[in-house]
């Protein structure tokens, strides 16, 4: 368990007119440095086969603003100027690292955001100080900023509101209380959650409830015409519609992820190759809807907290046709079947409770054995890889990646 962690405090902020063209500025002065360099290094790289990195990138930037046809970049914050900068060559690192594909130009319709790296300041109780805005930024604080305050980004949703998100490095004020309970979860369509305790959580299926709203307010935007206010004003109708689906679903994920890591010291979970099951295109919007990745991710995090451990289980374990009685495993096991009796014993299984039975027993024994070995169906030893989650910063606590080399017969 970690004594200090990061975590970021997000507000809506009130800024008067003025403010608002100044903002702007900052938007457009931070996707045009963005662009332009990422244009300059990708003509770069295919040139010469390398490319500038930020120390060099943040020169060029220099000579850009002092350039009289970009002066205009001297209005807004230098800092955020650079910051872009970082946000690139940061883009372009993940890429070659193959943890992200390569950096796209950022479009003017797009979500628009700039970050502050540093003195950002609250004054006032609920106006946020930082560069350029001296007057400071009216916000709605809904609760207490703790901890040191290391950088802010603002940003504009498509519906024209404006957040800023806090970054700050606090003490870690999690208690770490031991429950002394384990659960295995299979993630699924018509229940969200699946426990090995045999609890089900349902799938709000969100999307699907707004989806005839939605489809009628699209239906009525694409008639009118570019530019109109009537466009513009259906065309919020529909993104305050995504935004109130978005919400909606991070809300309950937020609640969800707590529950589970307040009530279990270990949560083992199954990766799903979401990219694959895409490709059923009967299932493809439901599995949008889902967003299993994001509460997988919300898991992570808050585990890293409270000093809990999250066990992740490679996808090509046969978790669904596996019994959790017997350990015989079915040769054939169709999404349509959701009951089934076990050949060999007779149990009686729910698919997706048998499924996080056997996702809990296989990550309590990846954890047991030590030489990177788990005894599983017909006797069969299988040899496991076992490397911490990319996507995991170190320090996490024992957070797991389960890669299976062999498939199973």
């Amino acid at each position: 368990m970690k004594e200090v962690i990061y975590k970021a405090y997000r507000f809506r902020l009130y800024p008067t007119d003025e403010q608002k063209m100044l903002i702007e500025k900052h938007f457009g002065c931070s996707r045009f440095v963005f662009n332009y360099f990422l244009n300059f290094k990708d003509t770069q790289f295919k040139s010469s086969g390398q490319s500038d990195n930020y120390v060099k990138l943040a020169s060029r930037l220099k000579d850009l603003k002092s350039d009289e046809e970009h002066s205009w970049l001297k209005e807004v914050n230098s800092q955020s100027l650079q910051a872009s900068l970082k946000h690139l060559d940061n883009a372009y690192l993940r890429f070659f690292r193959k943890e992200s594909k390569f950096p796209k130009f950022k479009a003017k319709y797009d979500n628009q955001s700039f970050s502050i790296p540093q003195n950002v300041r609250i004054e006032r109780k609920h106006y946020l100080s930082i560069p350029k805005f001296k007057e400071g930024i009216r916000f709605k604080k809904s609760q207490e900023v703790k901890g040191i305050i290391c950088s802010a980004t603002i940003s504009k949703t498509k519906t024209n509101k404006y957040f800023v998100s806090i970054l700050v490095e606090q003490k870690n004020e999690y208690s770490q209380v031991k429950m002394n309970k384990e659960v295995g979860i299979d993630l699924g369509i018509k229940d969200f959650v699946i426990t090995s305790d045999g609890v089900k959580y349902s799938n709000p299926k969100y999307l699907k409830k707004y989806r005839n709203k939605l489809k009628k307010y699209q239906r009525i935007l694409s008639k009118k015409k570019n530019g109109s206010h009537r466009k513009e004003k259906f065309r919020l109708k529909v993104a305050s519609i995504h935004e109130k689906i978005a919400n909606s679903r991070e809300d309950f994920q937020h609640k969800l992820s707590t529950e589970l890591l307040n009530e279990h010291d270990l949560i083992c979970v199954e990766s799903l190759a979401v990219k694959n099951m895409m490709k059923n295109h009967k299932l493809a919007q439901s599995i949008v809807d889902a967003s299993w990745y994001s509460f997988i991710s919300k898991l992570k995090y808050k585990a890293e907290w409270k000093g809990k451990t999250i066990v992740q289980i490679d996808q090509y374990y046969p978790s669904s046709k596996t019994c959790s009685n017997c350990n015989y495993k079915m040769n054939k096991m169709p999404l349509e079947v959701r009951e089934w009796n076990c050949p060999k014993c007779g149990h009686h299984h729910d698919r997706d409770i048998n499924a996080a039975k056997n996702i809990l027993t296989f990550g309590k024994a990846l954890i047991a054995n030590s030489d990177g070995t788990s005894e599983y169906s017909h006797g069969d030893s299988v040899k496991l890889k076992i490397t911490p989650h990319k996507s995991v910063k170190s320090g996490i606590n024992e957070v797991i990646k389960v890669q299976v080399d062999e498939i199973f017969n």
